[in-house]
Order: structure tokens, then C-alpha cells, then sequence
């Protein structure tokens, strides 16, 4: 009689088990994994595309491109094939990486090309960070051919080319941008403000290396005629980013940043940003802003 309750209990169990082994099956294949999005990823960072083989990244700061690289025919299947390809793939890369940093949006009316056609200087310097870019992706593809992708910092472009522009802006927008002054008195206690965030979304604006902001009068609120080389030099003249919480936050402006929202953006590359003569009355009504605006503390929010 016992043997016969464990063999009727032993069946229970096992076909408990089995119904839930299934409906757990059931349940996952009805679960849809999400991957990670490449498109979305990039999306999300302020990225400009130079061409169809690079890219400029100017939240992260660096400059990317890729190259295709094919042995010659007669040596497909034969050891040689992947490392000449690969050399291939290489060369294009750099060639392309060059393109893309000429390609560099300076300000709305210029790009590296204007300068590296200038000056010999800025040309050498440009060519040499081209050349000493980091490999940071081989690619071995089935038909043979080969992609890398290369990369350099962008903090390098402009240690070369922003000394240059400033000092070329100061001479050419002075007459029609002058800055108005900044008021002597110093901010209350409660607009002792650390930096400036700059809404600029909805606007089809776009990033550069030195970016402007203008009162509705055309005077120059912030840029070139503001900054402190030094600092414009080692950190840039501005961050980007594409979320209006994360400029708020971010180290550059530290922990209370005035926020001011653009009313339009213009000139060729749509990197001139229009605020209002309120908000710009508000950036100039203390000394203490200026000296944020002098050490490049500003964020600028695009789309």
C-alpha cells in the first residue's frame, strides 16, 4: 500500500514540476529583450557627421572616422591578403580622418579648412595629430575587405586653431558685436550664479568649436570677445549635451548655473545663438558673471 502512494505521489510531483517548467517557458517566450539601439546611443550624444566617413563628437570630445581597405585581386585567398587590406583600410582611414578635420565647424562662418589654408603653423599641427590618431576598431569583413576606424581628441584641435580664432575674432567682430559692459556691483547673495546653461532646442541649432551668443541687439553675450584664451584653450569655449537636467548639473557650470533660454539660432552653420535682452540683462547684471563667462563655463543644449 505504501509503495503504491509514493509511485501515485511521485507521479503528482513530477507532473507538477513539468506544468511549471512550461508555463515558465510561456512566459519567458512572451518576455521581448530589448537590445541596445546603435542609433539610439548615438542619438543621444551631440554628434555632427563630416562627409559619409566621419564624425565629430563634441559631448565626449573627439573626431572619428572610418576607412575600407581591399587586397588586389591577385592576392585574394593567399596570406598576404588580410595584412595588405588591412594597410589598405588603414591609409583610408587617415585620409578620411583629415577630410573630417577640416571639415570642423570653427564658428558659423568658418571651418579648419579656412585656417589650415592660412597658415602653414596650424597646417603642420593638424596634419600631425592626424597622423598620430589611435586605431580604435579593425573590422575583418567576409568578402575580404577590411574596415578600421581612428580617433583624436578634439581637445587638440583646438589648443592649434582657437588662439588663432580668437585673436581674428577680436579684430573682425569687435565694430559689430561689442560686448555691452557688465555692471561693477556684485551679485546678492541669492544670483551669485556659477556658470550659464543656454537652452538652445527647437531651434535647429548646431554645435562648433566656438559657438556665439547674442543679446536681440546683436552684441555679443557670450563667445569669443568674452573668453580668457587660457581657459577657452584648455577646456574649450563649451560643452554640449542634448538633456537640459544633465547641463544643469554638469561640473563645468558646478552647482548653480543660470539657465536662459535662446529665442533663435542663425548664421551659416547655426551656431549663433539669439537670447533675449532680458535674460542677456540678467547675465550682465553682476562683475561676478563675467568671471564665470572669462573660465568658459557654459553648456549649451541642442536637439
Amino acid at each position: 500500500m505504501k509503495s503504491l502512494y509514493r509511485v501515485v505521489l511521485a507521479v503528482a510531483v513530477s507532473g507538477m514540476l513539468l506544468c511549471a517548467v512550461a508555463c515558465f517557458a510561456q512566459q519567458k517566450s512572451d518576455v521581448k529583450v530589448e537590445m541596445p539601439d546603435r542609433k539610439n546611443i548615438v542619438d543621444s550624444r551631440v554628434i555632427e557627421t563630416v562627409g559619409d566617413k566621419g564624425v565629430v563628437n563634441y559631448e565626449e570630445g573627439y573626431i572619428e572616422a572610418v576607412g575600407t581597405g581591399a587586397p588586389p585581386e591577385q592576392y585574394y585567398g593567399k596570406p598576404q591578403a588580410r595584412p595588405m587590406a588591412l594597410r589598405a583600410a588603414q591609409v583610408d582611414a587617415y585620409r578620411n580622418l583629415l577630410e573630417t578635420v577640416q571639415g570642423v565647424q570653427i564658428d558659423s562662418r568658418t571651418t579648419i579648412k579656412d585656417f589650415v589654408v592660412e597658415s602653414d603653423t596650424i597646417n603642420t599641427a593638424v596634419e600631425g595629430m592626424v597622423k598620430g590618431a589611435q586605431i580604435v576598431k579593425k573590422e575583418y569583413l567576409s568578402d575580404g575587405t577590411v574596415e578600421v576606424t581612428v580617433r583624436m581628441p578634439l581637445s587638440g584641435v583646438a589648443k592649434a586653431i582657437l588662439p588663432q580664432a580668437i585673436d581674428d575674432d577680436k579684430k573682425k567682430d569687435m565694430k559689430d558685436h561689442k560686448p555691452v559692459p557688465f555692471s561693477k556691483k556684485p551679485a546678492p547673495k541669492n544670483e551669485v550664479y556659477t556658470g550659464l546653461v543656454v537652452d538652445g532646442r527647437g531651434l535647429s541649432g548646431r554645435p562648433a568649436m566656438s559657438p556665439k551668443i547674442f543679446d536681440e541687439n546683436g552684441a555679443e553675450v557670450y563667445g569669443t570677445l568674452i573668453v580668457k584664451k587660457d581657459y577657452a584653450v584648455q577646456q574649450g569655449i563649451c560643452g554640449y549635451t542634448r538633456d537640459l537636467a544633465a547641463a544643469q548639473g554638469n561640473v563645468r557650470v558646478t552647482n548653480n548655473p543660470l539657465t536662459v533660454k535662446a529665442i533663435r539660432a542663425q548664421g551659416a552653420g547655426m551656431s549663433e545663438f539669439i537670447i533675449t535682452n532680458d535674460d542677456a540683462g540678467k547675465i550682465r547684471s553682476a562683475k561676478d558673471n563675467l568671471t564665470f563667462l572669462e573660465k568658459c563655463r557654459v553648456m549649451i543644449v541642442l536637439d
